[in-house]
């Protein structure tokens, strides 16, 4: 690892989840501070690209080759360490970009960010390979769909969600059938699609993984007991959820989870740290809930907490991470 390395920890986005975005930058940036890398956070929004400085004070990005200038000298980045939840971070539309400008990036490739961050689109893809999904609906704006109809096809209860999307912003759980409509306009709020799924009594738990040339590290799982009926975003971000690691399962059926976690990625072509989420139901089924590429990075957040249950330096990870891209992208 080189001193002279210099790292953009990407955050932003274009939606609710900027907030979330910005503090997993700012995880990432002390986890490395004992790293020798050089580092900056990059903030993408829609129309203002900008590093934002220890300080608090800004400045503009160069479009052009990813680069800023700080007291008249360019400085352009080694890697990009993306932790962008939703647009264009987690979709694939940044990992293009990336690409086109020959920037290493430490996240999944443009196809795999694309079909994981379409949650319909990958649970129907991952099905075909033998992985336990709820069964679901997809809908468009204008769509034409009753409640009634929703209802006969994945019954109540229901989970009603933005298809595209994370961190539980316009998730609905829908007892009645007169909470269908509402549910569903509060999704679109969110997101273009929207995806109704069966709701499942059961565990739920998440297993993060990650993969260089070195090895693939299978993470230990953390069980998550939710005190909201949901692990809704205040169960998530605002401590209102009791997070167990390792998750209180039998020796067994934890192999069986993580080997389903690395099925799951090497299928897909998973790039960087990843996190999946599950739910066991009765008979120790294993159900597929979401796949998250670009999983939140704060002290708090389930990475964070799995990493040292495996006997691993969170730095040292994501170093490791940071260099297998670089040297992925020379190859």
């Amino acid at each position: 690892m080189s001193a002279n390395k210099t790292i953009a920890i990407v955050a932003g986005g274009e939606q609710s989840e900027v907030v979330v975005s910005i503090k997993s930058a700012k995880g990432i940036f002390s986890f490395l501070q004992d790293s020798g890398y050089n580092r900056y956070i990059a903030v993408i929004e829609k129309d203002n690209w900008h590093v934002l400085l220890e300080d608090d004070t800004t400045l503009p990005i160069d479009k052009n080759d990813f680069s800023f200038t700080l007291n008249g000298q360019k400085i352009t980045f080694d890697c990009a360490y993306i932790t962008i939840h939703g647009i264009p971070g987690e979709d694939g539309r940044l990992q293009g970009y990336f690409e086109m400008i020959g920037m290493p990036y430490t996240s999944c490739n443009v196809l795999a960010s694309a079909i994981t961050y379409n949650k319909y689109v990958c649970n129907t893809y991952l099905k075909s390979f033998g992985v336990n999904v709820a069964p679901s609906i997809r809908l468009r704006k204008n769509d034409a769909i009753t409640a009634a109809e929703v209802v006969e096809k994945v019954s109540l209860p229901c989970f009603v969600k933005p298809n595209l999307g994370g961190s539980s912003f316009g998730v609905t759980k829908v007892k009645a059938v007169e909470e269908v409509e509402p549910a569903i306009a509060k999704a679109f709020a969110e997101a273009q699609e929207v995806i109704i799924e069966s709701f499942m009594q059961g565990t739920e738990i998440t297993n993060g993984i990650f993969k260089t040339a070195k090895h693939q590290v299978v993470l230990p799982i953390t069980e998550v007991v939710p005190a909201n009926e949901f692990f809704d975003f205040a169960a998530k971000y605002k401590g209102e959820s009791q997070e167990i690691t390792p998750a209180r399962l039998s020796a067994k059926l934890t192999s069986k989870v993580q080997k389903t976690t690395a099925f799951i990625y090497n299928t897909l072509g998973c790039n960087g740290i990843v996190r999946i989420d599950y739910i066991i139901t009765k008979g120790d089924k294993i159900n597929l809930l979401e796949v998250n590429t670009t999983p939140g990075m704060t002290p708090t957040s389930f990475i964070p907490q799995q990493i040292p249950h495996a006997g691993l330096v969170i730095g040292e990870v994501i170093s490791e991470i940071i260099e297998d891209a670089i040297a992925r992208k020379k190859a």
